[in-house]
């Protein structure tokens, strides 16, 4: 499934597209995902776009009339292309352009979603979330007060939503081995300096893989369709019984919440 830094290369790659160009009409040629195409989305008409924005995995096309909500799901990606390209077979979205290009929606799964709002902050998909982990409210700080009194695995207590956006699985597997935490720890033993390190690291796994273009590991693609680059610095995610690059030891995979877990016991602690 893309996760943030999949979602943040895609909006980057779409924005100089969209931005300021005006949408003259959706074509939906499957309005069957995760839920149902949005009504106002299948009858857009002559919309400018003010803005291409990100709020954890979901890409936000700011309209005047209200907001067009992507969510890519576990297969989805979006391609700018011109506007006589055939589509093929999984093209279940066009949005058409003046400009003569189209933002194409491109979901084999179709688990993806295209939901409308009025209003982001009564929008019940958005509304329980937590932080941006590259945001100054995501800090060392806060994850120590946070993890004060909980017992939950810290893998799985960091890729819950409610408590930072977007830090999933191969992301939560990178930034504790960086930081040197073992992932099955109680997120209650986390010490100070452990929690300003591992928000640290956070951060700089996330935009390290934003500047490779993601990770592409089956179906994830830029919106020009090259691949994200970041599979091929994984550290420990999808390694399991190869060698540390770092000491030398194997590295171990467990299961936490049906997600498989990666890390180096050696390096962790």
């Amino acid at each position: 499934m893309p996760e943030l830094p999949e979602v943040e290369t895609s909006r980057r790659g779409i924005e100089p597209h969209l931005a300021g160009e005006t949408i003259l009409h959706a074509i939906i040629r499957n309005p069957r995902l995760r839920w149902p195409v949005s009504r106002e989305i299948q009858m857009l008409s002559d919309q400018p776009v003010l803005s291409v924005q990100r709020r954890a995995k979901y890409l936000l096309l700011e309209l005047p009339t209200g907001w067009v909500i992507i969510h890519l799901g576990m297969s989805g990606s979006l391609r700018i292309l011109p506007e006589e390209m055939p589509a093929a077979k999984h093209d279940h979205i066009d949005l058409v352009m003046a400009n003569g290009k189209v933002l194409r929606y491109t979901d084999p799964r179709r688990f993806g979603a295209w939901l409308w709002s009025d209003n982001l902050q009564q929008c019940p998909v958005l509304a329980h979330l937590g932080p941006e982990p590259l945001s100054a409210e995501f800090n060392g700080d806060y994850l120590f007060v946070q993890s004060r009194g909980k017992r939950t695995a810290i893998k799985p207590w960091l890729m819950d939503n409610k408590r930072v956006v977007g830090v999933g699985n191969i992301y939560a597997s990178e930034s504790l081995f960086a930081a040197g935490i073992l992932p099955h720890r109680p997120a209650m033993t986390l010490t100070a300096e452990e929690a300003v390190r591992l928000a640290d690291t956070i951060k700089a796994v996330l935009l390290r893989s934003i500047e490779q273009g993601g990770t592409t590991l089956k179906d994830f693609l830029q919106s020009d369709g090259n691949p994200g680059y970041f599979a091929q610095e994984l550290q420990v995610y999808g390694r399991a019984g190869e060698c540390c690059r770092v000491c030398g030891a194997p590295i171990e995979m467990a299961k936490q919440g049906q997600r498989s877990t990666f890390f180096c016991r050696t390096c962790q602690h």
